[in-house]
């Protein structure tokens, strides 16, 4: 890429940019669009444009996100939003105290040496700038061992306050003297056999009556709910379509027309097929007979589709968190005890997997996972290389004509191959969420972050290294065909060169990712298509503006990668650091607007999130360490042992902060939880919390199904 496809790209991605925001400031305040750009709020009764009367500045929202405090975010998203701003301040914080020393101190050094650039002729007004440009075993090479050792001292230094901050944060939402259901509930699995005089109820409450008699409330035990489960959601969707249609007939009885027009459906295949009915009539009898059969089905269910897992729940939240840290048996596999979250994260499939069960498809999604990463990257590897114009062009020569074209050649050259990574990408995170569950995870919230992190470590597997060598091993295999040892200078020798890519690429993310991101352009665009042609009830209109969360399965990953490419490059190439600091900064400004105005939490965790965060930038920090153990030794440099303890002490620092912060992030600490809450707990209404609705039905008995649930003769549950 030279120079004119980098500012071309860099230009325009910022113009797309300012056309995006401009496009926010006028659409957010039309009243029409005040459920697209403000659902937070309006789902918590609030004035969507409070404090913002006759504003007409369209940068207020700038403002607004600047003078926000991190309680305000707690109040409208939760510890978990509050705690991924702490990862974005500590980002911007690393970079921009970096940056302090790195651009004063080597940008100079590198620009003066007079070497031969990085990549060979192209690009070369930026490669001046690089550590490549430094002549092998120059004595300005020690200028960059004093800036590897800021980078990690610095990163050390903010990780540890991050820490701290974080832990205080889980602490004092955990101690907070209000009600959740979650902190007086715990998960029981791996239940022993079921003894022959006994039911599995009686089991588990003489289990736990004896070794907490003072404030064992009850049990739930687990059920298979499959069947319960199919035929609520079709009653739930009959009942969906019942009320679309009386909608529709409702709006053609109050239309100029005096004809009443009923609406009709197809009984067959998707509607589509079949005899042609009233719709109105057809869905009442399909209701009637929907709701009989699941009041058949709540009842086999909760007597006869017992597992061996069960929830427990006290009246002391003091007690539940000391429950989900003791060991109830001597053996492994038997009644093992865990926190409960909340009741809509629960994964009751996997609740009734066994200890072995869940081992064993842990290591084979392990194994799963290593062959993706592994094999993923020969057509990550091929998109980077074919993606280049000049292998393009080689491939498929009838382009030619085309692609000559300078203006054309320019914005191919400017977006081509990041756009074509982006989208490679997009295609795997549900995939990995899929095999994190199929491990046994119980928890939604756990299943996000085992994806994220298995996302993160491909990310980082295919895309930095794959891309980085990428298009250099597709024009040299030859060359390593020849000489495979010359492999080796040839990886070190290909960084400073894709510098260039993730410029490019970072500045993509930022400028048109933000610019989305504020904009909610194709969140507009469904919401109204919806609202004209689809949506004909108030539930279906609240469905198509419903906002959803930050989705951290996939920004997490995606912020890690850039936070990795950006240390890594930071010393090789210091001019990558403001595009970081960029990166992070219109994060933090456009997510907090976000957070205060439009994302709606689907879960809280407390914060468990932060140590797979922090365990992630450890790995980007290590990284950062080896790359330049590395280039230094292609550098020729005689003193690159002296860099051997900067991994060693990263290994010495995670283990320190593991030993000292992470066990408060897996269980409850007694400390936070040892005063009472401020009002007396509903225990029958959190009992209740957990009931899934399958089991919950309003045509059901309530009495029958708390007979059914509560007496020791009929093992009841949910699942």
């Amino acid at each position: 890429m030279d120079f004119s496809s980098f500012l071309t790209s860099l230009g325009t991605s910022f113009a797309i940019f300012v056309v995006l925001m401009l496009m926010f400031t006028w659409l957010s305040r039309k009243q029409g669009n005040a459920v697209v750009y403000y659902p937070n709020r309006i789902l918590k009764g609030m004035d969507p444009w409070e404090g913002r009367s006759g504003e007409r500045n369209p940068f207020a929202w700038i403002q607004e996100a600047i003078n926000s405090s991190e309680q305000d975010v707690v109040n409208m998203s939760g510890i978990d939003t509050a705690v991924y701003f702490v990862f974005l301040g500590t980002a911007v914080g690393i970079l921009v105290l970096a940056s302090l020393v790195l651009l004063p101190l080597l940008l100079p050094v590198a620009d003066s040496d007079p070497g031969e650039t990085a990549s060979n002729g192209t690009f070369n007004e930026l490669d001046r700038l690089s550590m490549g440009h430094v002549q092998p075993g120059s004595q300005r090479l020690w200028a960059f061992v004093f800036a590897t050792y800021w980078v990690s001292l610095v990163t050390y230094y903010l990780l540890w306050n991050a820490y701290v901050h974080v832990s205080d944060l889980r602490a004092a939402a955990l101690m907070a003297p209000i009600v959740r259901p979650e902190q007086f509930a715990v998960i029981v699995k791996d239940i022993p056999t079921l003894p022959q005089d006994q039911t599995r109820k009686e089991q588990v409450d003489t289990f736990f009556k004896e070794i907490y008699p003072d404030t064992f409330y009850r049990s739930m035990i687990v059920t298979d709910n499959k069947q319960v489960n199919k035929i609520w959601e079709e009653l739930e969707g009959y009942r969906k379509k019942l009320a679309h249609a009386e909608a529709v007939y409702a709006k053609s009885r109050s239309g100029s027309s005096p004809e009443r027009t009923r609406p009709t459906c197809r009984t067959g295949l998707l509607g589509l097929l079949g005899e042609k009915v009233d719709a109105i009539d057809h869905y009442h009898g399909k209701i009637s007979e929907l709701i009989t059969k699941l009041e058949a089905e709540q009842k086999v269910t909760v007597r006869e589709k017992q597992q061996s897992s069960a929830l427990v729940f006290f009246s002391s939240r003091l007690t539940a968190a000391s429950a989900a840290q003791n060991l109830h048996s001597r053996i492994v596999d038997t009644w093992n005890v865990m926190e409960a979250p909340e009741p809509r994260q629960i994964i009751w499939s996997n609740l009734p997997k066994s200890f072995y069960e869940r081992q064993i498809q842990q290591y084979v999604v392990y194994v799963i996972v290593f062959l993706t990463i592994v094999f993923y990257m020969i057509p990550i590897g091929f998109v980077s290389a074919f993606t280049t114009l000049s292998n393009l062009m080689k491939l498929l020569p009838f382009i030619k004509p085309v692609v000559e074209e300078n203006s054309i050649r320019t914005v191919l050259e400017a977006y081509l191959p990041q756009l074509a990574l982006i989208i490679f990408l997009a295609l795997l995170p549900k995939f990995l969420l899929f095999l994190s569950i199929t491990e046994g995870i119980c928890t939604e919230s756990h299943a996000i972050r085992a994806a994220s992190g298995k996302y993160f470590y491909f990310s980082v597997f295919n895309v930095f290294i794959g891309v980085t060598l990428g298009g250099t091993l597709f024009s040299t295999f030859k060359t390593i065909e020849k000489d495979p040892n010359f492999i080796v200078p040839l990886l070190a020798s290909s960084l400073p060169g894709n510098a260039t890519f993730f410029l490019t690429y970072v500045a993509l993310k930022f400028f048109v990712g933000y610019g989305l991101e504020l904009s909610r352009m194709i969140p507009l665009i469904i919401y109204h298509l919806k609202r004209k042609y689809v949506c004909k009830t108030e539930a279906e209109l609240k469905e198509a503006w419903a906002p959803g969360d930050l989705g951290y399965g996939t920004r997490i990953p995606a912020d890690m990668l850039i936070l990795t490419i950006v240390l890594c490059y930071s010393v090789i190439a210091p001019i990558i650091i403001p595009f970081g600091v960029i990166y992070f900064a219109l994060g933090w400004l456009v997510l907090r607007n976000q957070a205060l105005k439009v994302l709606v939490p689907s879960y809280e965790s407390y914060g468990k999130f932060w140590p797979h965060i922090y365990t992630r930038m450890m790995a980007a920090l290590i990284l950062f360490q080896l790359t330049m153990f590395g280039y230094f030794g292609v550098k020729e440099f005689y003193y690159t042992p002296l860099l051997i303890p900067l991994p060693i002490c990263s290994l010495i620092f995670a283990y320190i902060c593991k030993q000292k912060f992470h066990q408060f992030f897996q269980n409850t600490a007694l400390e936070v939880v040892r005063h009472e809450v401020k009002d007396l707990p509903n225990m029958e209404h959190i009992y209740r919390s957990f009931i899934p609705p399958s089991l919950a039905s309003d045509k059901l008995d309530d009495d029958q199904f708390d007979d059914a649930m509560s007496q020791t003769s009929r093992p009841g549950s949910s699942v």
